[in-house]
């Protein structure tokens, strides 16, 4: 039975993780977000709700600086403050910007949003439990090694779900007739838009490579163009 306490305290932890997340991620989203009342995009995500069979796409600002595009574990979908504002000066495009609503409606259609919350409880887990079992042998390391496995357990779970997402962008986009050129040129101007660079190895990222992304999307291309 001891020998199971830390996997048993994992799990315990897990769930209370799990729990927390979600709250705390509701309640900061209630707290800073405002529905988005925008015509232009308003447009674009109506094509979209068309060819999803929908009634309508609600996209809500979330008052923060950083330029990001997220999806809540409830369903709702989210625009940076700071994203918003690029598109307003210029910077991005409303065919782009339904680039990225179309991406995070991928996270939720397929679940992305919900697992990643549970991801991340079971990550924590799972890192606690290393450490309770490699600091018993390898002292004063095994706090790093931990850290280090769960990190490129978590970057590659991740990177799956972004090819999945754009996938999921690109059949939407083509099928709402806006069509894939935004969703690319949008990849060519993130580094610049977010300010982050590309030195991190491929493999320690979270988000695939630009390039990467952009192939995958025109091999689907090709597979399209010789179906239809």
């Amino acid at each position: 039975m001891l020998r199971l306490t830390p996997i048993l305290i994992a799990i315990l932890y897990a769930l209370v993780m799990y729990r927390f997340s979600v709250w705390r991620t509701s309640r900061e989203l209630d707290a800073k977000s405002t529905e988005l009342a925008d015509q232009n995009l308003k447009k674009l995500t109506d094509q979209m709700a068309k060819s999803l069979d929908l009634p309508r796409i609600r996209v809500h600002i979330y008052e923060i600086a950083p330029v990001n595009g997220l999806a809540a574990p409830d369903g709702r979908i989210f625009i940076t403050r700071g994203f918003y504002d690029k598109y307003r000066a210029g910077e991005v495009t409303g065919p782009e910007m339904a680039s990225v609503i179309a991406h995070e409606l991928g996270h939720v259609a397929l679940g992305h949003s919900r697992r990643r919350m549970i991801d991340f409880s079971g990550q924590n887990a799972l890192r606690t439990a290393m450490i309770m079992v490699f600091t018993r042998f390898i002292p004063g390391l095994g706090v790093y090694i931990a850290n280090f496995l769960t990190t490129l357990l978590a970057a590659r779970l991740s990177r799956s779900d972004e090819y999945e997402a754009d996938a999921y962008a690109s059949a939407l986009l083509t099928k709402s007739g806006i069509g894939t050129e935004a969703q690319k040129s949008l990849f060519h101007k993130l580094e610049k838009l977010t300010g982050s660079g590309g030195g991190a190895p491929a493999w320690l990222m979270s988000h695939p490579k630009t390039a990467e992304r952009i192939k995958a999307i025109e091999e689907m291309e090709k597979r399209w163009g010789r179906t239809t």
